[in-house]
């Protein structure tokens, strides 16, 4: 890949929009097109849409649709790549910084390289005047699950994502043996790659026709387990906001702020001008952390004495 330093206007050229490069990543949510829209409204596309020599928009879909639909001129930067392959995993390196994507959804992007790089390695292997025979993957501990790729592929898809081999071998195997209720659960994260997995490899060694019934109810008793330590978390969490306040008041009232016990204080430990200083501003923003909690306490008595006043029978 290199940047040719080639660039066009918008009013210049048309790019192509093809499908297999618009649709490698997963589209922005809602609320992340809405920001991306707010920002070339107000401050015009100022990075350029990247396209190959063929003029293929490679990377910059989103920006390039929007700018279209509201007339906002823009560049196009062209750089030049060996084939479709390598340029598609440059946009997905490209993205993948930017993006908060979990390993499942990497793994999913990674597959649609798989076909590319599959044939690559055909290719390679014809030129060598060798044969393409996929072997099987298979897991430590784990039953093989049959007509897997090369592990050579494998590696190359978990590269091209940033995830490790055994991870995207996973990936492959919930791909192509998951009931459809364990992608459903990957594609809306409430299981990871691993949990998926592993359902996948115990209902494999059902007959076929319970394996479906069986994944749900797995999927439906990981869930259960999540949801219970998500209010185990929550439990502990409001325990220890409380346990929190509860001392800093206990120390707080122990405190006698006379000039004399002040004094003490500052010699006793010593301070230096400057720690004096640091000191006179923490003890302004306990004042005010501490005036902070007094006025919610006293909204809520407001809004509690209230609820008193409209119960049935109050004079």
């Amino acid at each position: 890949m290199r940047n040719t330093g080639v660039e066009y206007g918008s009013t210049d050229r048309t790019p192509v929009v093809l499908p297999e490069m618009a649709e490698l990543l997963p589209p922005l949510t809602g609320e992340q097109l809405a920001a991306l829209e707010a920002d070339l409204l107000k401050n015009s596309c100022y990075a350029p849409i990247i396209v190959n020599e063929d003029m293929v928009i490679v990377d910059g879909h989103n920006r390039q649709r929007l700018c279209e639909k509201h007339g906002i001129p823009y560049k196009m930067a062209v750089f030049s790549f060996e084939d479709l392959l390598e340029a598609k995993r440059w946009a997905i390196e490209n993205q993948r910084g930017r993006r908060n994507l979990e390993k499942w959804e990497l793994g999913k992007i990674a597959l649609k390289l798989r076909p590319d790089i599959e044939a690559k390695a055909k290719e390679n292997m014809s030129a060598g005047g060798q044969s393409y025979r996929p072997s099987e993957i298979s897991e430590e501990g784990s039953a093989t699950l049959p007509n897997l790729p090369p592990v050579d592929t494998r590696k190359e898809l978990a590269e091209a994502v940033g995830l490790g081999e055994r991870t995207m071998g996973k990936v492959m195997q919930i791909d192509e043996h998951a009931p459809a209720a364990v992608k459903e659960a990957l594609d809306n994260g409430d299981l990871s790659v691993n949990q998926g997995y592993n359902i996948t490899k115990q209902v494999q060694e059902l007959p076929e026709e319970q394996r479906e019934e069986a994944a749900a109810q797995a999927v439906e008793l990981l869930k259960a387990k999540k949801d219970i330590q998500a209010i185990d978390a929550e439990a502990d969490r409001r325990g220890k906001i409380a346990a929190l306040f509860c001392k800093a008041f206990e120390r707080a009232v122990l405190l006698t702020p006379t000039e004399e016990n002040v004094r003490i204080w500052v010699e006793n430990t010593r301070m230096r001008p400057d720690e004096i200083e640091d000191s006179v501003k923490e003890a302004r923003e306990l004042a005010e952390v501490f005036s902070a909690i007094a006025g919610i306490l006293e909204a809520m008595l407001s809004v509690e004495g209230r609820c008193e006043d409209d119960q049935p029978g109050m004079a």
